[in-house]
């Protein structure tokens, strides 16, 4: 038996598809329509993120390149940048009440010059002086080796220990840790200088937990015994002191750190022979 020839649609039948297909691909435009539009308009987010972005950069390298030349320096502070310890609890009264970058050589000294303010004694503790940073993984090196007996000879009376807090690593920090630290210690020596180095030690000891937010800073000099410095931490108020601390290190050739003298003379590895050198010395003093 022959099979039914196939049926052909009817006229109505092919108006009524043809409607469907042309529905389809109205349907189907207007997808790609909606699509395009929620793209266009994450573009155009995208777009503000970045220059919201772009302008954040820009306001924190601002930030950063506004610190003044000049300003004021913090109890103890000396004309070097540097805060004197004579005893694990005092600090040296030097009555330098400001300093400006400004009043710094013009071209760095040649190397192995040692840097002002530092020279021999002939009698009385020993002098010593010690160029840090607080991102510096040599100088937590060197504070974990050697806080026990810097705080034992301060105490005996036997050297003064000199910190010269520079802010040589901002450049690899984005929140500009070493210079927000050594404000930090600043603002502790100004305000409580009895816990100026415990609140220096305890820097170099966080260390290994990474950089301290100003919270951070703030709540670890609470641990020292400095009590509230958040105003002069949030306010950035020796921020210059800082920056000229640096700038007179530089100006002094100082290369890295820690760099250490003892009794006027560059120790050459200070994590290494600092106890040893400072014996020597006392030992040559009788």
């Amino acid at each position: 038996m022959a099979p039914a020839p196939a049926r052909k649609p009817t006229k109505a039948e092919r108006t009524a598809a043809a409607r469907d297909r042309e529905k389809g691909a109205r349907e189907e435009q207007q997808r790609r329509e909606r699509r395009h539009g929620l793209l266009a308009k994450w573009g155009v987010v995208l777009a503000a993120l970045i220059v919201v972005a772009l302008i954040a950069v820009v306001v924190v390298n601002n930030v950063r390149g506004q610190i003044p030349d000049a300003g004021p320096a913090p109890q103890g502070g000396n004309a070097q940048g540097g805060v004197t310890l004579l005893s694990t609890t005092e600090t040296a009264p030097t009555g330098t009440d400001a300093v400006d970058t400004a009043s710094l050589p013009a071209e760095p000294a040649a190397e192995g010059t040692v840097p002002e303010g530092i020279t021999p004694v002939s009698s009385g503790p020993l002098q010593v002086v010690a160029y840090v940073d607080v991102n510096c993984v040599h100088c937590a090196d060197f504070e974990a080796q050697h806080a026990d007996r810097i705080g034992a000879w301060l105490d005996a009376g036997e050297i003064t220990f000199e910190y010269r807090t520079v802010a040589f690593l901002d450049r690899a920090s984005r929140t500009d840790y070493s210079s927000r630290g050594a404000n930090a210690a600043a603002c502790v020596a100004d305000s409580a200088p009895g816990a100026y180095l415990d609140f220096s030690q305890r820097l170099f000891v966080h260390y290994e937990q990474g950089e301290l937010d100003d919270e951070g800073l703030v709540a670890l000099a609470d641990e020292a015994g400095a009590g509230d410095i958040s105003a002069c931490v949030e306010e950035g108020t020796y921020r210059p002191f800082v920056k000229y601390t640096t700038a007179a290190a530089q100006a002094a050739a100082v290369g890295g750190t820690p760099t250490v003298y003892v009794d006027g003379v560059l120790v050459p590895d200070a994590v290494a022979d600092f106890d040893t050198a400072v014996q020597e010395q006392l030992d040559a003093q009788g």
